[in-house]
């Protein structure tokens, strides 16, 4: 493997719409949703190692989650989860994270990838990191994958790259806000649009170097805990100062603003599996068109489910079609698929009512 090859998986979110099996305290990545006996984080993590050396792949994850992070990659060392005490968006974190590994091997290139997605082609998936990190160690460039959109979805970003240059890793024109649906139609019939997976390579120095250009107060603080990361001071360092970086993503405080930034368009089939829905379309179904994880299900008259349960939990469905039904312990959730966007309303909701 590769020595200079590193990852930083980021495992801090929530994913609220994934409730009530995603919580707070248990969020989406740490739980096996597609029931393949790994939970997301596995997955992902298990992926990046086939190409990148164990030691070097790092988890950004809040304070919180160090025990589940460990617990479900024994194979971690402390040093290599990445800790936030505070909640300050994707910018400050990923900053730390190239910083440390600045420090260790000044001539690494990284993998910027969420912990949660759903990759069917993990050899594809590996091919196109690889191209763009030979982009990266030979030219000060920030690259991503973009994928390939199959519908207008309003629920991700865009990517408008320059159809004009014919190279398979493409120049980036702008990255583009959640459209609403005609936009959505318009930016696929124009061709040269992919959705934004969130999965970023560069090396530590060109990124360092971004941050420095266009970031000058992020870099001057955290550029100043230099002699302590990779030591037991960097602990104190970051208690003391994480806290006082400015809250902004990684697309505003440095892709909106870079004119050196290419986009490889995947090969690989891809699902951010941010609802339920999503989580359908990936799993397994019957000839009623059921998706079942953990029940063992009955149904009559009933077609376009999603069950979650305990695992054997016997569960009838009679005349019920196109619903999410989740049993998790002391909470039961029976919403209609096509309302999977108000879960995170349906939780605030809930909490108002009886509590955390």
């Amino acid at each position: 493997m590769n020595k200079n090859y590193y990852a930083v998986i980021m495992a801090g979110g929530i994913g609220s719409r994934f409730w009530p099996v995603s919580t707070a305290e248990y969020p989406k990545q740490f739980h096996d949703m597609l029931g393949s006996g790994d939970t997301l984080i596995q997955k992902t993590f298990n992926r990046l190692h086939k190409f990148i050396p164990k030691e070097n792949i790092l988890v950004l994850t809040n304070e919180s989650y160090n025990d589940l992070v460990l617990e479900q990659l024994p194979m971690l060392t402390q040093d290599q989860v990445v800790l936030e005490p505070a909640m300050r968006n994707t910018a400050p974190c990923i900053l730390y994270a190239a910083l440390k590994i600045k420090k260790e091997n000044p001539n690494a290139v990284m993998i910027v990838a969420p912990s949660d997605h759903w990759i069917e082609d993990e050899d594809a998936f590996e091919d196109n990191v690889k191209q763009c990190f030979t982009k990266c160690e030979s030219e000060d460039v920030l690259c991503t994958l973009g994928i390939k959109p199959t519908f207008p979805n309003t629920g991700f970003g865009y990517i408008e790259y320059n159809k004009n240059a014919d190279l398979e890793i493409k120049k980036v024109n702008q990255f583009r806000e959640k459209p609403d649906y005609n936009t959505a139609k318009e930016f696929i019939s124009q061709g040269n649009f992919l959705w934004n997976a969130g999965i970023f390579m560069w090396s530590v120095k060109t990124i360092v170097d971004a941050f420095k250009t266009f970031q000058p107060k992020q870099y001057e603080l955290f550029n100043s805990g230099m002699d302590d990361y990779n030591t037991p001071r960097e602990k104190d360092f970051i208690a003391k100062n994480y806290a006082l970086a400015e809250n902004i993503s990684i697309d505003y405080a440095i892709l909106e603003h870079s004119k050196s930034i290419f986009v490889l368009p995947a090969t690989f089939d891809w699902n951010d599996l941010g609802t339920w829905g999503s989580l359908y379309d990936k799993l397994d179904k019957n000839k009623a068109e059921n998706a079942v994880v953990g029940a063992k299900l009955l149904d009559r008259n009933s077609n376009g489910n999603i069950v979650r349960t305990a695992k054997d939990k016997v569960v009838v469905l009679d005349s019920l079609d196109n619903y999410i039904v989740v049993d998790k312990e002391d909470v039961l959730l029976i919403c209609p698929k096509d309302k999977e966007q108000d879960i995170k309303i349906i939780l605030n909701e809930v909490k108002e009512k009886f509590g955390k």
